[in-house]
């Protein structure tokens, strides 16, 4: 056993210790037909925060890459904000954004200009999701690459209103989703 574990074992010796618990609650994966946007509906309250994690890619001709937005509860008011921070390999850029109509930068995935059947990943976390006391907090990890070259962007976002979150809609920028995009939701249980 390594010194840090044997520490921690020790320390924690005969106390149970609770991790949180990830609940699959939805998952869509798009066919051959593509799809203009991605909703998960009647999202329940039971759960601490909600995770979605994403594998996808856009039809956006004559570029590499392109971002799908997140929207709660169909608000398509001046109600979001994002800041994000974004590096290629050769250089990194910052980006703050108010009064948007959605989250930006919550997914950014290859376009149709880049190699075919490659995807871009993403993890985004939806804090305290359900609590109506706040407004409502992301963030998300997300990028791709393309042999050697590509992107990583670290965003978080906001979405002014104290309302809990009963649906999520994801919305490309430009173009639809092809098929084998696919997106989870799960519900992370507290301690």
């Amino acid at each position: 056993m390594s010194p840090i574990l044997g520490v921690f074992a020790s320390a924690n010796q005969g106390q149970f210790i609770s991790y949180p618990a990830f609940e699959s609650i939805a998952t869509v994966t798009v066919g051959a037909g593509g799809a203009s946007t991605i909703d998960f509906t009647s999202i329940p309250s039971t759960y601490q925060h909600l995770q979605i994690r994403g594998i996808g890619r856009n039809t956006r001709a004559g570029a590499t890459e392109d971002r799908a937005n997140i929207r709660f509860n169909s608000d398509t008011g001046s109600n979001y904000a994002f800041h994000g921070l974004y590096g290629n390999g050769s250089s990194a850029l910052t980006d703050a954004l108010s009064s948007r109509t959605s989250c930006e930068y919550v997914f950014v995935f290859t376009a149709a200009a880049a190699a075919a059947n490659t995807f871009g990943a993403a993890v985004v976390d939806i804090l305290d999701y359900a609590n109506t006391n706040k407004n409502k907090t992301l963030r998300s990890l997300n990028g791709y690459d393309l042999n050697g070259s590509g992107s990583i962007y670290l965003t978080s976002g906001l979405w002014q209103n104290t309302a809990a979150i009963t649906s999520i809609s994801i919305i490309p920028a430009n173009g639809t989703f092809p098929q084998y995009t696919s997106y989870a939701l799960y519900g992370i249980k507290g301690n």
